[in-house]
């Protein structure tokens, strides 16, 4: 990416967005900016030629249903950078803290219902970086990129397209890699059992001790929790 491509890499970003009526309206544009740019090769522009054109023409609810079954009930999609290094641990806190004030010393600041680490954000940043530094800061996350690529590329998703893409442009090539199945998003809600089942002698005799049996919760159960917290 020895050349600018600060306009390809917002294109990408809208289309990494929710697929609202203003996205599509502006779709005819986009596809014109990516094309006039030339930032990437042939190829991948005739795979994103064809996400846009699926975003165009198919059913507005499908598109919007379709996106938040992909990227909102799946930890190995999440557009949330962090989630796929930190995951819920205490680290992922200040890595946010810390990506913030790259975006503050660099005169841009988060809308208030904006998270740091979301994909999206992320590109808009890189977007006001000139080419050298633009291209180091996707190569530190070119790993996660792919990790994302090869999920989408799973589902059989023309969403792919677009991480290719970035991966390109941090000068690294997509490459398949093993991806852990996700939990199934009715087990990451399930509720546990919260004592492990209430004896009814206990409960017959109020006078009696009435044993209560801490159930430690799964991982899927830890990530629910964690983003009933979080607003997006």
């Amino acid at each position: 990416m020895n050349k600018s491509s600060s306009i390809t890499l917002r294109v990408l970003a809208r289309l990494l967005s929710y697929p609202n009526a203003a996205l599509k309206s502006d779709l005819a544009d986009m596809q014109s900016a990516l094309h006039a740019e030339q930032a990437l090769a042939k190829d991948r522009l005739a795979e994103i030629d064809a996400l846009i054109s699926h975003l165009a023409h198919a059913d507005p609810l499908d598109i919007e249903s379709d996106f938040v079954e992909l990227f909102d009930r799946g930890h190995a999609t999440s557009l949330h950078l962090f989630e796929h290094v930190h995951g819920d641990s205490r680290d992922r806190g200040p890595a946010m803290v810390d990506l913030t004030q790259t975006y503050e010393k660099a005169g841009l600041f988060l809308a208030p219902d904006e998270l740091p680490d979301y994909l999206p954000v992320v590109l808009e940043f890189v977007s006001t970086q000139p080419p050298k530094e633009a291209k180091a800061f996707l190569a530190e996350m070119a790993h996660i990129f792919n990790a994302i690529f090869s999920a989408l590329q799973d589902r059989k998703t023309a969403y792919a397209s677009v991480l290719g893409a970035l991966i390109e442009l941090s000068g690294e090539k997509a490459q398949a890699v093993k991806v852990a199945a996700d939990e199934a998003l009715d087990a990451t809600w399930e509720e546990p059992e919260v004592f492990g089942g209430c004896s009814v002698k206990g409960q017959g005799k109020p006078d009696q001790p009435q044993p209560i049996h801490f159930v430690k919760t799964n991982a899927g159960q830890a990530r629910a929790a964690a983003s009933a917290g979080a607003s997006l």
